[in-house]
């Protein structure tokens, strides 16, 4: 492809984007916003990435936790349903940060029995 074909090339790719659907987990531990901040925050660094802040929610009761870890290299998400003993995972890394070694501990540390991952690189299109 040539810019004259009226198609730019592809650039380099920004970053990994990995998605993954972890099933199996503790639902105790679905719920609990304080763990999971700390679970996404060791594996962010873990990951080589750099944590600039985080939010976690709480969503009451037998309900589950949304929260997000900000990074210097982009985010990592978390959304659980503990009623289904179930958690989905977004880990978005630019740079030398990795991040399906983030997902890898975020799986690790919640016990995870089954998951399921995309991996999709960011930043292909033409510009």
């Amino acid at each position: 492809m040539t810019a004259r074909d009226g198609i730019a090339p592809p650039r380099a790719t920004f970053g990994s984007h990995v998605l993954a659907d972890l099933a199996g987990i503790d639902a105790a531990l679905l719920r609990d916003a304080a763990r999971l901040e700390s679970i996404l925050t060791e594996a962010a660094q873990q990951a080589g990435a750099r944590v600039i802040g985080a939010h976690f929610h709480h969503f009451g009761g037998e309900h589950g936790v949304t929260g997000v870890v900000l990074l210097a290299e982009s985010h990592i998400t978390i959304h659980t349903w503990p009623e289904h003993r179930f958690a989905a995972v977004d880990a978005f890394m630019c740079g030398a940060a990795r991040a399906a070694d983030a997902v890898d501990a975020i799986a690790a540390a919640l016990g995870t029995q089954a998951q399921v991952r995309q991996q999709v690189a960011r930043g292909g299109a033409p510009t």
